[in-house]
């Protein structure tokens, strides 16, 4: 399960560009065999309603303009990054990434921005109280053909 949390003043994305941010990062995902209703993406705002109570700072100055998205990757995980190929990997998912963020942050110059990722170990992560199938098994498929989990 991939989650994403973006941290944002509210008034940074609209409703329909909040959507369109989640469809696009579940599109990313499913792209890579994942069910749909593994991705969760949770907008998370830092008012600053009057000006006056800042409720974002980088470096200890105010920044209303400022993303922080904090991605947490359960389902998968990458490469080592102790080889070439691992960084390679790592590279190009990092690439997808910012393609998936161009429309949405990346094209905003009044926009600056941050994103890490976590991976937490598989085995520490369940679905409806079930461990989910192996990666790419036959279940994983029934899951993202139903769009749900089930028993297996």
């Amino acid at each position: 399960m991939p989650l994403w949390r973006i941290f944002s003043h509210p008034s940074t994305f609209s409703p329909t560009q909040r959507q369109g941010l989640a469809k696009a990062v579940t599109a990313l995902y499913v792209s890579r065999g994942l069910p749909a209703f593994y991705v969760n993406v949770i907008f998370i705002d830092l008012p600053d309603a009057d000006g006056t109570n800042p409720s974002c700072f980088v470096g200890g100055e105010p920044r209303p303009n400022f993303v922080r998205i904090v991605v947490e990757q359960i389902a998968r995980t990458m490469a080592s990054s102790e080889t070439e190929e691992g960084k390679e990997r790592r590279r190009k998912w990092m690439d997808m990434i910012n393609e998936t963020l161009k429309p949405y942050i990346i094209d905003k110059a009044e926009i600056d921005w941050e994103l890490h990722i976590y991976e937490t170990p598989r085995d520490l992560w369940r679905v409806q109280g079930m461990d989910p199938p192996p990666a790419f098994s036959g279940a994983e498929k029934e899951w993202v053909e139903k769009n749900k989990p089930m028993p297996y």
